[in-house]
């Protein structure tokens, strides 16, 4: 496989779940979720999905997205082009909070 071809298909779900969580979702809990990343197994039969919640229990919203993975699966197979619509694995993206972490740390030293 082509890896244009895998980021072609990394953005287009990663754009389709934004759409799908952010607009179209009933549970109020997954309408704040933000998908920060995705990535495809070589062989097309997984992705990794990495979000972020604001101000959210990240353990319950994690519980959430996977009871609504097989929503969020049949809704991309009708929006992507995909032979076969991989198995969504959901993933807190904890680089967001690392960066604040960081980001305070350096304040603290410049003072």
């Amino acid at each position: 496989m082509q890896t244009v071809k895998l980021e072609r298909y990394n953005n287009a779900f990663m754009e389709e779940l934004n759409i799908i969580l952010g607009t179209e979702v009933k549970n109020p809990l997954l309408k704040k979720v933000v998908v920060t990343s995705v990535k495809i197994t070589n062989d097309l039969s997984f992705a990794k999905v990495y979000f972020t919640c604001f101000n959210e229990d990240q353990k319950e919203v994690l519980k959430e997205l996977k009871d609504s993975s097989s929503y969020l699966r049949g809704e991309l197979s009708k929006r992507v082009d995909i032979r076969h619509t991989p198995e969504l694995n959901f993933c807190y993206d904890e680089s967001l909070e690392y960066a604040k972490r960081i980001e305070e740390k350096i304040k603290e030293i410049k003072k």
